[in-house]
């Protein structure tokens, strides 16, 4: 008796995790320090509040890296279906770095605010920021499209996390650059801004990756492409019943349909397989069941 689903290594896929993790976490660490350097610099309250975004960053590329590594270990004992759901369990706990980056921006925001605030020189500290836009651009584009080609919630959420420090980090120059030419106090502003688009990005995670391990189900656009797939094997004259769930970051489905019921059995079996096949060959499934049924049942 099978106590373990069939697995079989995707070389190709753990590649591409590999490439989007070296990206994410090089990246991180470069600009960690690259902008505590020039927040300590400047005294820049901006500059402060993106480097300690920057750091947090770095935490939760260390934590993606030991959840993705998690998650992609085969099925054994414990685990018959698979370590899948230690992906999106990785990236809540993402959140937590990411909303102590938040927390203590707040903070340094408010205290400098009600300090007066400060003139931010436009030295090279503060154009450290556009090098850090030009390397979160670059992140983005290439780890969101990896993200995309494999459906990976954490690589999704680290590519969106990319995106959303591109937009702090303008906040953050242009909070120094109105420090000078407008009011001191801009710079704090802009810190203030860098906060609470920090814990935006924290909602916009939790709730993605909440949904993966509550079991939520696929979206209509989804739910339809599964549909269609399917219908357009040979053989299959309806479908009747559809079940979607996620496991983790990708979905189980149950699917019932309709064939010739004077067909034999064998080709029966070979409908149900490749209507398996088909459905397991998309990006955002993880395994599929189908029941055939004769034409006229429900």
């Amino acid at each position: 008796m099978r106590l373990i689903r069939n697995y079989e290594p995707k070389s190709e896929l753990s590649r591409q995790f590999r490439h989007a993790l070296v990206i994410t976490l090089s990246g991180n660490i470069l600009l960690a320090v690259v902008k505590s350097i020039a927040a300590r610099m400047s005294g820049s309250s901006a500059i402060y509040a993106d480097a300690v975004n920057s750091v947090s960053d770095v935490l939760y590329s260390i934590l993606l890296v030991i959840g993705l590594w998690l998650s992609q270990r085969p099925p054994d004992q414990s685990h018959p279906q698979g370590h899948s759901r230690f992906e999106p369990f990785a990236a809540l706990i993402v959140t937590v770095s990411m909303a102590i980056a938040g927390a203590e921006a707040v903070r340094s925001s408010i205290v400098r605010f009600f300090a007066g605030g400060a003139s931010i020189a436009l030295d090279w500290p503060s154009l450290a920021l556009i090098l850090g836009i030009m390397i979160k651009v670059f992140m983005f584009t290439s780890v969101s499209k990896i993200g995309k080609a494999i459906a990976s919630p954490g690589i999704s959420a680290a590519a969106r996390d990319n995106l959303s420090d591109v937009f702090t980090t303008l906040a953050a120059f242009i909070g120094i650059l109105g420090s000078n030419l407008i009011s001191p106090l801009l710079d704090p502003l802009a810190g203030f801004f860098v906060a609470l688009w920090i814990f935006r990005n924290v909602w916009m995670t939790v709730k993605e990756n909440i949904r993966y391990l509550t079991g939520a189900g696929a979206d209509e656009d989804l739910r339809q492409r599964l549909i269609d797939t399917v219908q357009k094997i040979e053989g299959v004259e309806n479908i009747h019943h559809i079940l979607t769930d996620y496991a983790g970051p990708k979905l189980v489905v149950e699917m019932h349909i309709n064939a010739d019921g004077e067909i034999s059995l064998n080709r029966s079996h070979a409908i149900c397989d490749e209507a398996t096949t088909a459905l397991e060959e998309l990006p955002e499934v993880d395994r599929a069941y189908i029941h055939i049924e004769p034409i006229g049942h429900i």
